[in-house]
């Protein structure tokens, strides 16, 4: 198969594209891999690792289907989203603004958030965070252990479907769990999430069924901490 990386990298060159660590995906994870297109649509990242590299924990076919049907399912509904409200503007026909503001705000923030999850996770992830995250966690929720143990409870607990969510927010300069239903929903404005769990049943179910406590715990096994502690030292900056 195929390394993502060396595809990833090699596309990077031939395309003279990249974008830099404190670009939109946070980090290098998908360094050389554009935002957005020529016609300023957005576009899909590739993943930054292969589709079985998560196993046990996530099974190839859930990452394909994740990725390739779901996420991009998400790029293509942002992209539909803002094309309409383009054209309301071109015709200055504000009726359907109200609808489509809500379809960029769902697939904006589904794609969004997909992007951070890919790069949260690696095969060899796993253990706890180092450095200043690690000292922040422990300032802000007593040990790492009651951050995990809040962080479970919170992704397990989402009701319908949703996130779960660790972030940095800036007017406290605290960090935070939350839970996201939907993509968009139960959010606090100004927070830059730092480590997400996707906890919609197609993230988890041909696995897990109905366990999702089962795959937010399994989850920590694969937690690439120096991607979130990149994303906590830019949040910070």
């Amino acid at each position: 198969m195929t390394n993502r990386r060396s595809f990833i990298k090699n596309s990077a060159l031939a395309a003279g594209a990249a974008v830099a660590a404190t670009g939109l995906w946070g980090d290098e994870s998908f360094a050389g891999t554009p935002a957005t297109n020529e016609q300023g649509e957005y576009v899909l990242p590739p993943l930054p690792y292969d589709y079985d590299a998560l196993e046990p924990v996530i099974d190839e076919q859930t990452m394909r289907l994740h990725h390739d049907k779901h996420h991009a399912g998400y790029v293509r509904g942002l992209n539909a989203a803002l094309k309409a409200l383009e054209k309301a503007r071109q015709n200055s026909d504000y009726s359907l603004v109200q609808h489509y503001t809500g379809k960029a705000a769902f697939a904006g923030s589904g794609h969004i958030l997909h992007a951070i999850f890919w790069s949260n996770m690696s095969p060899e992830g796993g253990g706890q965070p180092a450095g200043e995250l690690a000292a922040k966690i422990d300032s802000d929720f007593g040990s790492f252990e009651t951050f995990k143990q809040q962080y479970i409870a919170a992704a397990s607990t989402v009701e319908g479907s949703g996130w779960g969510v660790l972030a940095f927010e800036p007017l406290g300069q605290k960090l935070v769990v939350l839970q996201a239903e939907k993509h968009q929903n139960l959010t606090q404005w100004g927070v830059v999430p730092l480590l997400v769990i996707d906890v919609w049943e197609h993230a988890y179910y041909l696995n897990y069924q109905n366990r999702r406590s089962e795959y937010v715990e399994n989850f920590f096994k694969i937690i690439n901490w120096d991607n979130v502690q990149k994303r906590y030292k830019h949040a910070v900056s």
